[in-house]
Order: C-alpha cells, then sequence, then structure tokens
C-alpha cells in the first residue's frame, strides 16, 4: 500500500517469528492440517511442526488469548480428507471468540467471524467436535460461569459464507467450569453428550439433540480436587457395532480417571470391546445411567490411572492413526497421553493380557527452570506428542523406532512468553539479541546448515545468555573488535556487562559457517567456557577452561567428568557450589532444544555498572565501540541524567543533564559526534562528543526543543548525515537536522498516523541522493516503510524540497499485533548488487519478527 511508484518495487516478506507460549492451560491445539495453535499475548500464533517454524500471527484479539481449537482436530482428521478449509476458534481473557478460516490451497487466513455471544469474563475452554465433514458442533466455557454451544455449517465454495447458529446457553452457577468435551452418543448419533467439569470437583454430563435443548443428566463424583481435563474417545467397537464410549479426566488430586458409557440393553455390558479386554482388576463399578432420549447409557469406572506427582493438568485420547475405509467412522486407539505439573507426560495403554492400564512411555523436562507442564498434544498421526509448559517452551518428542518405541526430542520454536523490550543486532549480523519482561536475554540466528532441511530461512534460539531475577529492559551489543560482548539494564539500578564463552563462540560457528570470524574470536584468548547461575544469586558465574578440558569438543562434555575434575584441583577456599557447576557448558552442531537453552547456554558476567539512582530504562553503544550510555527511570532532572561508560575499563566517563523525566531513547550518530537523547518530558537534546588527547570525555549540550505535544518514544539517525526522527505518542513523526554542531531545525513532518508512533528506524539506500527507508512502528502493531529523501542544496534561494513518502504497510498477518517496542535494520556490508535489507522487530505480543525487505 502506497503513494508512491517506488512502491511497486519493494516488497516484504516474513523471514522469521520467535514466540513463546502464553502460560495457561487449554492454550494450545494440534489440527488435522497437521499445524499447531497457539495464544502468544493477543496473538493467535500458528507454527509447523516439521519445520520447527512459526508461519504467522492473526491479528484480532485485543486481550491475551486464553484458548485454541481446531476444527477439525487431529481426533477428526479421518473427517478432512477432502476439506479445502480448515478453521479455528480463539479465546481471550476479554471473552471473544473469533472464528478463522485456513485454506489449505494458497495457505492464506482469513478472519472469518467474531462469535456475537460472548462471554462477559475470560474463556477458559473451547471444544469442538466435526459431526459431518461441513458441520461442526463447539461449547466454550468462561469464569463468568456460562457455558455456549453453537454450531457452524463451512461453506461448500472456499472464501464462502459460515453459517452460525447458537444452540444452548447453560449458566453453572458460581463455581465455573474449566474443562469441556463433547461427543456424538453411539447408537444414536442425533443427541450429543457434554461433559464438563471444574472447581466442585465433579464432573457434569449435559444431553442433547443437535438442534434442540440440552438437559442435565448425571454427575459423576470421584475426583477430589478441580478437574482440569475431559476428552471423550470415539466410539469403541463391540462386534463391529459403536455402542460405547469412553470418557478420561484429570484433576488436581493427582489422578486420572477413565469412565465407560455403554448402550444398555446391548452387548457391551456382556461383553469385551474390541480392545479384547479381560474382565479383571478393572471390571467396571457401576455409576449412574445418562438417558437420552428413548436411548440410555450405563456409566461405569473403567480404570483409575495413577502415576503422577502433581496435578495433571491435560489428558487426550490418541487420534485415530489411519484413515477409515468409508471416511466415516473409525477405531478408537487405546492409548492416553497426560500432562503434569511434575515436569512430565505419560502415555497410558492397557495390558494386553489383563487389560490393567499401565504407563507404557514417561518423557519429560529436566530443565532446572521448568515447573511443568500444562498440556500435552497428539500428532494427526500418533507419531509425535507436544507439550508446553510454565517457561512459555514446548517441547516435542517423536517416535523414531521401527520395532520399539524410542521416543526422542524434537526441534521447536522458541521465544520471549512476555512483552519484549529491545533488540540488537551483533556487529557482524551473525545474530540478533532480545530482552524482555520474562526476564532472559535469549540470541536468536539463521542457522544455515540445517537450511536445506527446514526451509530457506531456518532461524532458531541458539543461545540464552543471561536469565535474570528481574524484568529486562534494554541491551545494547558492543560494537568493534575483540569478543562477543553485550550490556542489559534490567528493573535494577545496576547496568550488567556479559561477554561470550568460548562455547558459544564455537556454535556460532557451526551455525554461520564463517571460519574466519571464529578465528578471529579465538585470539581474544578467551578462557571461559561458558557460566553458572550461582544458588539465590543474580550473578553469572564464569566456567573457567582448565586442565582437563583445554578446549570443548563438539560434544556436551560430562557432568561427572567436571565433577572429577573440581574434586581433583580441590575447592581453593570456594563454596562447593561454585566450584561444581550445574551447568555443563556446550558446543552444539544443530539447533539447541529448551533443555539445553535454559541452563548450558548462559553468557559470565563480567562487570556491573553502578551509578544510577533508579531502574535501568534505555542503552545504547556507539559504533567504534568505546563508549556506552545508559539512562533510568527518572520524574527529576538529577535522576534523568545520562551516563556515559567507557568500554574496557567501565569507568564513568560522563553525566549528561537536560532532561526533567525518564530519557526513552538513546542514540549515538553515525559519525559518533552527537549524542541524541528523547524523554518522557516530550523534549529531545542533541549533545557534542569528543574525546580529548588524555582519554577524557568533552561533551555539550547544543540543542534542546520540546518537540511534540505527547511523550517522544523513539528516535533515530540518519545513516548519511546529521538528520534524525522522532517519533511521539501524539501520533506524528518529524525529521530534523543539526546545523553546524550548533542548531536543530526541523525540516519535515509525515502525516499525522492512526496510532502512537511506538518505534523508528532509519536505514541509508543512496549516499550520494542522501535517500533512505524510514521503518516507523506503532502502538498498534502497524510497521510501515517510509522513503525519505533529505536536501543538502546550499541555494538558498531553490532549495530542493526534502521528502517523504510511504513506501509500504506491512501485511497484519506479518505485523505484531500490539506495541512495536524496538526496530533494527541489520546494517552489516552486503554485496554490490545486493538489493535485499532485514528488518528486526520486537514488541509487546511477546515476539520477535525478521522481516526480509526486496527493493
Amino acid at each position: 500500500m502506497s503513494s508512491n511508484d517506488t512502491a511497486n518495487e519493494v516488497d516484504v516478506n516474513r523471514v522469521f517469528i520467535g514466540a513463546g507460549c502464553n502460560r495457561i492451560v487449554n492454550n494450545v491445539s494440534w489440527g488435522a492440517s497437521g499445524l499447531v495453535s497457539f495464544g502468544a499475548q493477543n496473538a493467535v500464533a500458528i507454527f509447523c511442526p516439521k519445520t520447527a517454524q512459526i508461519l504467522t500471527t492473526l491479528p484480532g484479539h485485543k486481550a491475551s488469548v486464553n484458548c485454541t481449537h481446531w476444527l477439525p482436530s487431529t481426533k477428526f482428521a479421518f473427517k478432512a480428507k477432502h476439506l479445502e478449509s480448515h478453521y479455528l476458534l480463539s479465546g481471550d481473557t476479554d471473552g471473544v471468540i473469533i472464528l478463522w478460516e485456513l485454506s489449505l490451497v494458497d495457505k492464506k487466513w482469513r478472519h472469518v467471524l467474531q462469535l456475537p455471544q460472548s462471554h462477559k469474563k475470560g474463556v477458559t475452554c473451547i471444544t469442538g467436535i466435526m459431526v459431518s465433514q461441513s458441520e461442526a458442533v463447539f461449547a466454550s466455557t468462561s469464569s463468568d460461569g456460562a457455558v455456549h454451544i453453537g454450531e457452524v455449517v463451512f461453506p461448500s465454495i472456499p472464501g464462502g459464507d459460515c453459517k452460525l447458529s447458537c444452540l444452548e446457553s447453560l449458566f453453572v452457577g458460581s463455581k465455573a467450569m474449566v474443562a469441556l468435551s463433547l461427543a456424538e452418543l453411539p447408537g444414536n448419533t442425533d443427541h450429543l453428550v457434554l461433559a464438563m467439569g471444574g472447581l466442585d470437583n465433579k464432573i457434569h454430563l449435559y444431553c442433547g439433540q443437535r438442534t434442540g435443548k440440552f438437559v442435565r443428566a448425571c454427575e459423576l463424583k470421584g475426583h477430589t480436587d478441580w478437574i482440569r481435563s475431559l476428552d471423550f474417545s470415539l466410539p469403541v467397537c463391540t462386534s463391529g457395532e459403536a455402542i460405547s464410549i469412553l470418557l478420561v479426566s484429570s484433576s488436581q488430586d493427582k489422578v486420572i480417571r477413565i469412565w465407560k458409557m455403554a448402550l444398555r440393553g446391548s452387548s457391551a455390558n456382556t461383553q469385551s470391546t474390541c480392545r479384547k479386554e479381560v474382565i479383571s482388576l478393572a471390571s467396571y463399578i457401576e455409576g449412574p445411567v445418562l438417558v437420552a432420549g428413548s436411548s440410555s447409557y450405563q456409566v461405569s469406572v473403567e480404570s483409575l490411572l495413577i502415576g503422577h506427582e502433581d496435578w495433571v493438568y491435560s489428558v487426550q485420547w490418541e487420534p485415530p492413526s489411519t484413515a477409515p475405509s468409508d471416511g466415516v467412522s473409525c477405531q478408537q486407539p487405546s492409548s492416553i497421553l497426560s500432562a503434569s505439573m511434575d515436569k512430565t507426560m505419560m502415555i497410558w495403554q492397557p495390558e494386553k493380557t489383563t487389560g490393567i492400564w499401565m504407563n507404557v512411555v514417561t518423557v519429560g523436562e529436566l530443565s532446572h527452570s521448568a515447573l511443568g507442564f500444562y498440556g500435552g498434544h497428539w500428532s494427526p498421526d500418533g507419531r509425535s506428542i507436544l507439550a508446553h509448559g510454565y517457561g512459555g517452551a514446548f517441547h516435542l518428542w517423536r517416535n523414531v523406532g521401527v520395532d520399539i518405541d524410542n521416543w526422542q526430542p524434537q526441534k521447536v520454536p522458541s521465544g520471549h512468553f512476555a512483552a519484549v523490550m529491545d533488540i540488537s543486532w551483533s556487529r557482524s549480523s551473525d545474530y540478533l539479541l532480545s530482552v524482555s519482561h520474562d526476564q532472559t536475554t535469549r540470541v536468536f540466528a539463521s542457522w544455515k546448515n540445517v537450511a536445506s532441511l527446514m526451509g530457506e530461512n531456518s532461524w532458531h534460539e541458539v543461545a540464552r545468555p543471561q536469565v535474570h531475577g528481574h524484568d529486562i529492559n534494554c541491551v545494547t551489543i558492543i560494537q568493534g573488535k575483540g569478543n562477543h560482548r553485550f550490556v542489559s539494564g534490567a528493573d535494577e539500578k545496576v547496568a550488567r556487562v556479559f561477554e561470550a564463552p568460548l562455547s558459544f563462540l564455537k556454535t556460532l560457528n557451526h551455525a554461520t559457517f564463517q571460519e574466519s570470524s571464529f578465528h578471529e574470536d579465538l585470539q581474544a584468548d578467551v578462557q571461559i567456557l561458558g557460566a553458572n547461575m550461582s544458588a539465590l544469586g543474580l550473578s553469572q558465574k564464569p566456567i573457567y577452561v582448565n586442565g582437563k578440558f583445554p578446549f570443548l569438543s563438539d560434544k556436551c562434555a560430562s557432568y561427572a567428568a567436571t565433577r572429577e575434575t573440581a574434586d581433583r584441583h580441590g575447592n581453593d577456599g570456594l563454596d562447593t557450589l561454585e566450584s561444581v557447576p550445574d551447568a555443563v557448558p556446550a558446543v552444539f552442531t544443530e539447533p539447541p532444544i529448551e533443555d539445553q537453552l535454559a541452563w548450558h547456554t548462559l553468557w559470565p558476567e563480567s562487570h556491573k555498572l553502578y551509578g544510577h539512582g533508579n531502574e535501568l530504562f534505555s542503552l545504547c553503544c556507539d559504533h567504534e565501540g568505546k563508549l556506552v550510555a545508559s539512562s533510568c527511570k527518572a520524574q527529576s532532572t538529577a535522576v534523568a541524567e545520562i551516563w556515559l561508560w567507557e568500554v574496557g575499563s567501565w569507568k564513568a566517563m560522563g553525566r549528561l543533564q537536560s532532561h526533567s523525566l525518564t530519557v526513552t531513547q538513546i542514540s549515538f550518530s553515525h559519525d559518533d559526534n552527537l549524542l541524541l537523547s528523547v524523554s518522557r518530558d516530550r523534549q529531545f537534546s542533541v549533545f557534542a562528543i569528543q574525546r580529548t588527547g588524555t582519554g577524557e570525555i568533552d561533551y555539550q549540550l547544543i540543542a534542546r526543543q520540546e518537540a511534540h505535544k505527547r511523550i517522544i518514544w523513539s528516535c533515530s539517525w540518519n545513516p548519511f548525515g546529521h538528520e534524525f526522527a522522532t517519533g511521539s505518542r501524539d501520533k506524528t513523526v518529524k525529521i530534523w537536522a543539526v546545523e553546524n554542531k550548533s542548531s536543530v531545525k526541523q525540516i519535515l513532518a509525515l502525516p499525522p498516523f492512526n496510532s502512537s508512533v511506538t518505534a523508528l528506524s532509519w536505514v541509508g539506500l543512496d549516499r550520494q541522493k542522501n535517500h533512505g527507508f524510514l521503518a516507523v512502528g506503532m502502538e498498534s502493531g502497524v510497521i510501515e516503510l517510509w522513503s525519505i529523501s533529505v536536501n543538502r542544496t546550499n541555494d538558498v534561494s531553490t532549495p530542493a524540497p526534502s521528502t517523504a513518502n510511504i513506501i509500504i504497510r506491512f501485511d497484519p498477518f506479518a505485523c505484531h499485533v500490539a506495541a512495536v517496542n524496538r526496530m533494527a535494520w541489520k546494517t552489516h556490508e552486503k554485496p554490490k548488487n545486493s538489493r535485499t535489507m532485514q528488518l528486526a522487530s520486537c514488541g509487546a505480543d511477546n515476539t520477535v519478527r525478521v522481516f526480509q525487505v526486496n527493493v
């Protein structure tokens, strides 16, 4: 979208999206399409397990997404063979539910509709079943105590209208339901059964016709704590006839129960099912009778599964692995997946001889930082299982065994699970560093040696240098020669300096295939393998190369060997916890998984920078890598000063006073002679910076001006000169020029935007014409590219005007869905004929994004 002919020559492609999963139950769904959906703040993110890449984010929700559910889900993949479109339901904390459509032909997404009957409070669960190849019945529940049941008829032609009808609204009282499951009753497919469970420790069963009223049928007692998950099986066959179904339930009482509903008067009460179970310890304990129309069903306890040591948040039946010949019915595999806060997922199956349900597979998360799983999901073919946990991370295992089960961890997308506040490219643009309010610093890079297997741009998280105890607000990478270093600032009064360990340098070498870069880094004589987080501490202590490990091998050094070395050298007066590290630094030859990232990729902290009176808010480094500037949250002139630090010695070189409130962003001009700052006080300041012969820093305020009517959130220098842009909450962007290092004048004002401007980044295209692109990021998540040409003619009588034209507005399905917090162009030198650039961005929607701009 543009008002300029250049737009025809510019296109933007998504290269990478990094995001963590919202930390809530029922947030993830694996569809029959093979894709996984999850909520990332107020976005619905879609990822492909085969490539371990997030494909897109769906904009539309104004609040955090709690639930997603595919229609058809993996359970009904056998009914989806001829579908040209798949559908997705998503619900948020405001009670809004949205229906989305994915066209399988062109892989395009469409916002179909927002359900007219929304909940008054946050949606806690959505479930749905396919009653035919073009019809689905779904139900949703909320903390407002209501359960809505609806039907949707999918269009017969792609892009057609979906027909939505509300079947029933139930009010369950003050103790809300948090788990739902729907099923067609066997032998009576005109009737549906809805199971719901929640805070009253009971399972409530409701029956109703597909077009009629749902009535309460009975309740199942047995659990002693909240019900967290429910799932009906497909009909279980007896002598080729489907006359019973199974319901599995899990609870915070750590127990899983299997309930059987058998059609009364059928052979199901006297004969075994198609699973050929023998009546033994799993004998039925008869419960209530469920009446549905003219049919009645005997409910009984089939089995009790005890094995988890903490709350069981999720249970799910394995989907049918082979499609039936008739495309209508399918045999239910006797296999259940459970996920618990005890950091494990288990697969349960009945023993062939006795019929007793046993735990046959256990997989889990061994990381120190893990706090359990919120949900577990089967792939459509039943060969993979996916978990999501408290740390916002995914964990995927695939059964690679042929004759026996062999479940191995697989690569998955990863990212922050809270707002991402700042990003910074490395000096050679090999990787991107991001910091977040999830209290982590992460490194993302394109892993070139797996690109052929996993797509052209296979970006992955390759390290987690900092795991902190405070929300991290800002970061800057030190430019110039020497080892990789960065400075981060969090909700504390101290800035921290980190230096890359040898394990990261060698891992980066594997990722980028840049031998020369690695040899240059080796010359710095790095003697640190990695880092370890001390118990109850915020500092990350270095793990040094010792006599036993002069260089790292390409495999992880064993913990036992590290312990042996520590014992041989003695404690040397240090505490045992410090001398025997838990972390085992490793060189990775392929992208690391969550277990490895969470603990074994830390960078050691080398310095702390003390001086600020409040929490750090903004950081930047000059282009020569000699100075770092920092600011903190402030409500007075004395606290709002900018500190200058000398790289290397880390001495404070100056304290610049100008603003009266928090300095929101700082930036050095590209020749490092000027320092620009913008503030909540609506002013910008420009300082002249000069290094004296004695090594001291001379600084002088040359301009201060109230530039906008509201807070100035962002600024960016023209790479080719002393012009800069400022963006504000007043929805405007202004272009300014510094004249003779003595004054500043406004030369351009872009037309007002529809939302507050929160991020700016300027990249140069043509030095001779002083022409470049300005990326503008907004509070709404929208990103626009503007072409900026700044005139420098000395002919005052007929000056050529400076111009600004919009080039392109990014696709909403590629943009952020909340405020853009920072943007940065990849500025490393490109081949002369290359007209391809990369723009990185981060936002309050918990995502880090990389775009490719083709000019």
